[in-house]
């Protein structure tokens, strides 16, 4: 392999921006980092062989890494109907109709499989119904994941397969949409929809497969390091582990990941000695499993976000959370879990969304604090949808790592059209209030989402900056969502490059410096150079992990 010069462009070293500098890879590590003449002189010492990369007046600047992303569930929607563009039901339905037409043939009655839809094409007070669905599916079972993944639409054949009816409970945390009969309709929400995908039958091979594909698409956006948010047992989620053993098994594994366990809310802290057990096996496989998802609340496309003060209007959760949300794990659970998740080595990676969570949250790790001491899991808080201004420093003084996904920082997103009528306007202005939180020496680590949002980081980037989204068309055009609350383009792009990193306990990557891993993206232009509007158009030309290259545009 030949040394490597990165030449001709600017530098952001994921921490601070130079306006010409180069970096020198030998092997898997960066060697060398300045002006381009004295990089050339000392990888030229000894005689080696040097092949320059030009970065053509672009960006070289670590790669990506993204601390709240689901790759397996992305791959697995890649390879079926995939629903995320669709902008309406009538179109959901032609896209499902498309696919399941190309699919009889070789699928014969098996499940046909699809997901992405939005929430805000239906009536949100039911969802989409059975009866739709069995007009372009009538005879194969079907399961479709909404785009946030807590609501599943199924037909009335998955239903029969289940043995779901009018007399089939609600589980506690979750509910069966029905009619005014009683009757099931179609639309499963939260953990009722383990109800069905617990029959749903994805194969070692397509979990495999999918996931090489997840990988191949994530190295596209230059994200070569990553935290899957779920692994393991959850309400209609395919868990990853095996299909990371294998891509292990198979040295197919290129980005550097680091996985977090389920925390079963059903069971208590006795089920610390299997997480640890379980961290213990995958790291004899070559796999990191040092962090644990702790589901706290809902979401707020269907009040399920846990919030202090109750919605407005009389709106509330169907089930047992009512009026102000629903609380996954009460504060005591929550303390105890993370005081013990803390003493045994564990990172704590929150899904907070409602202001009522992230205090809860926070609180669990002030708790572990008092009774640990501080320690270096670097928990950190996802979504923060709404975050109350008591809370905003309590990050940095409680060593809390606050999940800046960029891509929710908007007002067109049915997380935020669906909820704010339910809102006074005083928490609406709640909503991602990044620049307070960074403002107060917080640290931030940027993430996706994905496949609830797509996982481009400049496209995130951008986001974080200017509060909207990139258009090329003006009546499109989108308002800002206070836009005090941006970021500036410096503190964006440390939150997707060292940030994610340091969440996910890889600091040895998310930057360039003398030692670090060479994990190195160019992109087609400097977003330094660039109007704040036109952030999101730079582009990834080419991607190396730990020296080898993983994309090339």
């Amino acid at each position: 392999m030949s040394d490597l010069i990165f030449a001709n462009g600017r530098l952001f070293d994921g921490l601070k921006y130079h306006h010409e500098h180069a970096v020198g890879v030998r092997g898997s590590t960066i060697y060398a980092v300045g002006p381009l003449e004295r990089v050339r002189e000392e990888m030229a010492a000894g005689g080696r062989r040097v092949e320059e990369v030009d970065a053509d007046g672009g960006l070289v600047m670590p790669a990506f890494h993204d601390a709240h992303v689901h790759p397996l569930i992305g791959g697995l929607e890649l390879r079926n109907a995939l629903l995320t563009s669709c902008s309406s039901a009538d179109e959901c339905l032609e896209t499902i109709a498309d696919c399941a037409a190309e699919q009889d043939d070789s699928h014969g009655d098996s499940w046909f499989r699809a997901g992405g839809w939005s929430l805000d094409h239906f009536d949100p007070r039911t969802g989409p119904t059975a009866e739709m669905l069995d007009k372009v599916v009538p005879h194969r079972p079907a399961f479709l994941p909404s785009n946030d993944h807590h609501n599943a639409w199924v037909n009335t054949r998955a239903l029969e397969l289940a043995g779901i009816d009018r007399d089939t409970p609600d589980p506690p945390d979750g509910w069966i949409e029905r009619d005014e009969d009683g009757n099931p309709t179609g639309t499963l929400r939260e953990a009722a929809a383990l109800l069905v995908h617990r029959l749903v039958d994805t194969t070692r091979e397509e979990k495999h497969a999918a996931l090489l594909d997840a990988q191949a698409h994530l190295h596209s956006w230059g994200i070569v390091g990553w935290q899957d948010a779920l692994v393991g047992g959850y309400a209609g989620i395919d868990d990853p582990t095996q299909a990371y053993l294998d891509l292990v098994a198979a040295d197919e594994l290129t980005a550097r990941v680091r996985l977090a366990l389920w925390w079963d809310r059903h069971r208590g802290v006795e089920q610390l000695e299997d997480l640890v057990a379980e961290r213990e096996r995958l790291r004899e496989a070559g796999l990191d499993a040092g962090s644990v998802k702790l589901m706290v609340d809902g979401v707020s496309e269907t009040l399920t976000m846990a919030v202090d003060e109750p919605y407005l209007g009389g709106a509330r959760c169907p089930c047992a959370g009512g009026e102000r949300g629903l609380a996954f794990l009460e504060p005591e659970q929550l303390d105890e879990a993370v005081t013990a998740l803390d003493a045994a080595g564990f990172q704590a990676h929150f899904h907070a969304l409602g202001d009522r969570a992230v205090r809860t949250s926070l609180d669990a790790i002030a708790a572990a604090r008092r009774h640990n001491g501080w320690s270096n899991q670097r928990h950190q808080l996802a979504h923060l949808q709404l975050v109350a201004p008591r809370d905003r420093n309590r990050f940095r003084l409680l060593g809390a790592i606050a999940n800046v996904e960029g891509m929710w920082a908007r007002y067109n997103t049915p997380a935020v059209q669906m909820v704010e009528p339910y809102l006074d306007q005083e928490r609406r202005d709640w909503q991602y209030p990044f620049a307070d939180i960074v403002d107060s020496g917080a640290l931030v680590a940027g993430g996706s989402d994905w496949p609830i949002n797509p996982p481009d980081p400049m496209e995130g980037i951008h986001v974080l900056v200017n509060r909207s989204s990139r258009t090329t068309d003006e009546s499109d055009e989108e308002p800002p969502m206070r836009d005090e609350q941006g970021l500036t383009l410096l503190q964006a792009l440390q939150a997707y490059t060292s940030g994610a990193a340091h969440a996910n306990h890889q600091e040895d990557s998310g930057n360039l410096r003398v030692g670090a891993s060479a994990d190195v993206l160019v992109l087609d232009r400097d977003p330094f150079d660039l109007h704040e509007d036109e952030i999101g158009s730079a582009e990834p030309v080419t991607a190396w992990a730990r020296g080898s290259e993983v994309y090339r545009r």
